[in-house]
């Protein structure tokens, strides 16, 4: 193993950076986020989609010590102005934060998704993914936030030091899958909180509602956390249309993708990840590529799409522009206008 590979292998900090807790949950097989009922996608333990795990750390280390096909990625990725979002909407507006990061304005309500201000999306401030832009909308310049929903615990997604801010700031209730409230009551306390299984369906006010249902997806805050705590997509029923956002997910056979648009189609907007995809033989189970993402969508049944999940941290082997560039190659193979899945930006807008 040479210099680089040796260093790589030690910065591996979303899979090795486990606390003590997750450390005593693997000495004694006991899940430290959630216990609950058994269930058809949780064994006492750990959760599951339903798909049989194909791969694991021995895989991850092939990957990253291996001979990777990885392309550069800039320090710096230009990106569109800073919105500055208004105060409320009655009608729907989406505005790109970065990543898998949005806020969803709509019917007086201000909804935040899988927020992420750190500059980095791993465990430690020194080291892991760094930021290549600025949020799309400055910190200072969120308008109150009344919601945050997160769909899973990764660190790109799940981030308790923005939670901690918004909570300092606004108290907005907090809605995610069963046991990462957990996580985030573990950093602070008096954060608001709650978990939910897939198939909850809330009331966020009297005129819009969320619903989590699954993805293909895992979760782990360390290494002996794997699929400990849930993961989920989130339907958001809004008067002005109903919106699916999935934060990460595999493709597989695209069968709980038909299932969720036949059962809860069509949709105004799905929010759909494009990127962090390579290499196909280690992403594959658990992260579309942007050919699947277009069938993704067509099987909700979604009118209009926004792809998001790329050009913020460099995650996987892909170049920065790889995802939009595959996304139009994807859209012109579907016969499907450009103009129906936008490759997001941060700053970028969507309104009905």
């Amino acid at each position: 193993m040479n210099r680089r590979k040796f260093l790589r292998f030690l910065g591996i900090p979303a899979l090795f950076a486990s606390g003590g807790v997750a450390w005593a949950s693997y000495q004694r097989s006991r899940n430290p986020y959630y216990q609950g009922p058994v269930s058809d996608h949780f064994n006492g333990l750990t959760f599951s989609d339903g798909r049989p795990v194909t791969k694991g750390l021995l895989d991850f280390l092939r990957w990253q010590t291996g001979n990777r096909e990885k392309e550069a990625f800039p320090e710096h990725f230009p990106a569109p102005p800073q919105d500055q979002p208004p105060a409320s909407v009655e009608g729907l507006r989406v505005a790109h934060l970065g990543h898998a990061s949005f806020l969803l304005q709509a019917a007086g309500l201000n909804i935040l998704i899988d927020p992420v201000y750190s500059e980095r999306a791993s465990p430690f401030s020194f080291f892991g993914p760094k930021r290549v832009n600025a949020p799309g909308v400055a910190f200072a310049n969120l308008p109150k936030i009344d919601i945050v929903l997160v769909t899973h615990n990764h660190y790109d997604h799940l981030d308790v030091d923005t939670l901690a801010r918004l909570h300092q700031r606004d108290r907005p209730r907090m809605i995610m899958p069963l046991g990462n409230d957990s996580i985030v009551k573990g950093h602070d306390a008096t954060i608001q909180a709650e978990a939910h299984d897939w198939g909850a369906r809330l009331a966020l006010s009297d005129n819009v509602t969320v619903t989590l249902v699954p993805s293909y997806h895992w979760s782990a805050r360390g290494a002996f956390d794997r699929r400990m705590a849930l993961w989920c997509s989130f339907i958001i029923e809004t008067p002005a249309g109903k919106l699916f956002h999935i934060g990460d997910t595999g493709f597989h056979d695209g069968s709980l993708y038909r299932e969720l648009g036949e059962k809860h189609g069509p949709f105004r907007l799905a929010l759909l990840p494009i990127g962090a995809y390579e290499p196909r033989w280690f992403m594959g189970d658990n992260h579309m590529n942007p050919e699947e993402a277009v069938e993704v969508m067509r099987l909700l049944r979604a009118e209009q799409a926004l792809g998001h999940h790329w050009g913020t941290f460099q995650l996987t082997d892909e170049g920065v522009g790889r995802p939009p560039e595959a996304l139009k190659v994807a859209l012109g193979k579907a016969g499907m206008p450009p103009e129906h899945f936008r490759a997001m930006q941060p700053g970028l807008v969507w309104e009905a």
